[in-house]
């Protein structure tokens, strides 16, 4: 009968059975686990004494506003496709982690406004813009980190829903922002040749002598201090002496690494020249 649209009169839930048997309590069901903000209303036989002859509309309950409104209207309206603990949680973040990835400030606005419109935590909003900060912008714009931590600080500050406008204008920072894995690939590399590398011990020119005995082992021993050099940089080598030197980072062409990398090159030369 719901389905059809055909006239069903549900009201004083639990007290009741009036034009029906059980589907009362099932309704009742669906309504409490779904629709959360729902009033049931309970001044509907008050207003119909005679529901199985009254032509007054089957207004079941009310929504917020105490405006009334039928039975099936109700039941076709659908809450946000969203599930806090399970796939829908996963799914929309990846979602809003991939636009910004692709540089697609509407998109992740949708996803976003999509998560907090179905019930999802801020702060674990927060959270992930800060990594995706991390892992896709780094040091393309350094300042990308700082929003997204400042953006965080506003919502604490404010709370919802005026701190919320702060975490879309860092989603907004961050899709728009120039992309770099620089660094994340390079501490993934790091990680894993230090997991393999564990038991070097650093060159000595680079440890303290805090005693007698440290010293007449070469503890620092021939270390240079880097501002004393002409162009603040010694060329020096840090690593293990037995594995000799290494490179993880290697910073693409885009945003602020473009500078970094310039840097990079121009200090390559000089320890090639003194070494």
């Amino acid at each position: 009968s719901i389905l059809a649209g055909d006239p069903i009169n549900v009201y004083n839930f639990g007290n009741m059975r009036r034009d029906f048997t059980y589907i009362d309590d099932i309704v009742e069901g669906i309504f409490r686990c779904i629709f959360k903000p729902a009033i049931f209303d309970k001044d509907f036989n008050k207003r119909n004494p005679n529901p199985s002859t009254s032509s007054a509309p089957h207004r079941v309950f009310n929504i917020g506003n105490n405006k009334p409104i039928e039975l099936l209207e109700f039941i076709n309206r659908r809450a946000p496709l969203y599930d806090k603990k399970d796939d829908g949680h996963y799914n929309l973040i990846s979602a809003l982690h991939k636009s910004i990835r692709g540089s697609d400030p509407d998109a992740a606005l949708y996803w976003m406004c999509r998560m907090l419109d179905g019930g999802e935590d801020p702060r674990f909003i927060a959270r992930r813009l800060v990594r995706m900060a991390n892992e896709d912008i780094g040091l393309a714009d350094p300042q990308a980190i700082t929003q997204c931590t400042a953006a965080w600080d506003v919502y604490e500050r404010l709370g919802s829903p005026e701190g919320e406008l702060a975490l879309a204008q860092a989603a907004v920072y961050l899709a728009s922002a120039p992309k770099s894995n620089g660094v994340y690939m390079a501490y993934k590399k790091a990680l894993a040749f230090a997991k393999q590398n564990g038991a070097h011990m650093p060159p000595k020119h680079i440890l303290n002598a805090p005693t007698k005995l440290m010293a007449q082992q070469d503890y620092g021993a021939g270390y240079v201090y880097d501002h004393d050099t002409p162009e603040g940089f010694s060329g020096q080598d840090y690593f293990p002496e037995t594995l000799g030197r290494q490179q993880f980072y290697a910073p693409p062409e885009r945003g602020f690494e473009r500078d970094i990398n310039k840097r990079l090159k121009y200090w390559t030369k000089i320890r090639e020249e003194k070494n």
